[in-house]
C-alpha cells in the first residue's frame, strides 16, 4: 500500500556512480535543501517543490536491478538536496536494502538530527558522508546563507559516538576555504575522531553555473578560479597528519 510515509521526492537517479561513496553505487538525489551554497552544482535540487514522487517499492526495485554492478564495495548512496529532510520515508527503504545485503550511505550537510534521522543512521546507514562547509560561523553563513555552523559539529559528534563509519567532504575554494588556518582548524577539530575513515577534498569547479542561470539566480562565485594541482597537493599535505586517508575527488 502506497502512503505519504513511503513516498520520496526524487530529483534524479544515477545508476552507475563512482564518486559518491565506495565502489560502484546507485545514487539517488532527493529534492529539497534548506541551504543555498554558493558553489552548489545542483541548484535545481534546492527547492522543496519539484522532483518526482517515487514509492519506496519503486526505488527498491531500481536499486536491486543495479546490484550486480556493486561488487564487494558498492551499494546505494542517498544524496540531494538534503536527504535527511525525508528521513522518515528513507527508513523503510534502507531497512529493505539492508535486509537485501546492500551497503547504504547518506551524503548530508548535517543540519538535521531528529529522531527519524537518528533511527535511520543508527539502524540502517552503513556510511555517513558529512559535508563540512566551513570551520567558522562567518564562513559557514557566507557559503550557505544560513547561520549556526555548530549543527554540523553536533551531528558529527553524534555519529562519532555511535561508533559507525563516517567520511568527511570538504570543497576547496581558492581564497574562501583553502586558507591554511581553516585547514589546520579542520584537522585539529577532527583528529581525535575514531569513526572517520576518510577525508575527501572536493576541488572547486563551475560546472553548475548554467543551472544557476537557467533558474535566473546570480552565481556569486563567477570570479573564483579552480584549484591548481599544487594547491590541491598542499592542502592534502597540510591535512595528512590528521586523517587516516585523504583523497582528491
Amino acid at each position: 500500500m502506497i502512503t505519504q510515509e513511503n513516498i520520496l521526492n526524487v530529483h534524479s537517479i544515477e545508476t552507475f556512480g563512482t564518486h559518491d561513496g565506495p565502489g560502484v553505487r546507485c545514487v539517488v538525489f532527493l529534492q529539497g535543501c534548506k541551504l543555498k551554497c554558493l558553489y552548489c552544482h545542483n541548484p535545481d535540487t534546492i527547492a522543496m517543490e519539484g522532483g518526482k514522487p517515487y514509492s519506496t517499492d519503486e526505488l527498491f526495485d531500481i536499486i536491486v536491478k543495479s546490484k550486480p554492478y556493486f561488487g564487494e564495495n558498492g551499494g546505494v548512496t542517498i544524496s540531494g538536496g538534503e536527504p535527511l529532510l525525508q528521513a522518515k520515508a528513507l527508513i523503510p527503504l534502507f531497512k529493505r536494502l539492508k535486509a537485501a545485503g546492500i551497503h547504504t550511505a547518506l551524503d548530508t550537510n548535517g543540519r538535521i538530527l531528529n529522531h527519524f534521522a537518528m533511527e535511520l543512521m543508527d539502524r540502517y546507514t552503513d556510511l555517513v558522508m558529512l559535508d563540512i562547509k566551513h570551520m567558522t560561523e562567518e564562513g559557514y553563513e557566507h557559503i550557505t546563507g544560513q547561520k549556526n555552523n555548530q549543527t554540523t559539529f553536533t551531528f558529527s559528534k553524534y555519529r562519532e559516538n555511535s561508533g559507525k563509519p563516517m567520511w568527511l567532504r570538504y570543497v576547496l575554494i581558492p581564497g574562501l576555504t583553502d586558507k591554511p588556518e581553516f585547514l589546520m582548524s579542520l584537522g585539529k577539530y577532527f583528529k581525535s575522531y575514531k569513526t572517520i575513515e576518510k577525508l575527501e577534498i572536493q576541488p572547486y569547479h563551475k560546472l553548475g553555473i548554467h543551472k544557476w542561470e537557467a533558474l535566473g539566480w546570480d552565481y556569486q562565485l563567477k570570479d573564483a578560479r579552480e584549484n591548481t594541482e599544487e594547491e590541491l597537493k598542499n592542502a592534502q599535505t597540510t591535512l595528512k597528519p590528521y586523517f587516516k586517508m585523504i583523497s582528491i575527488n
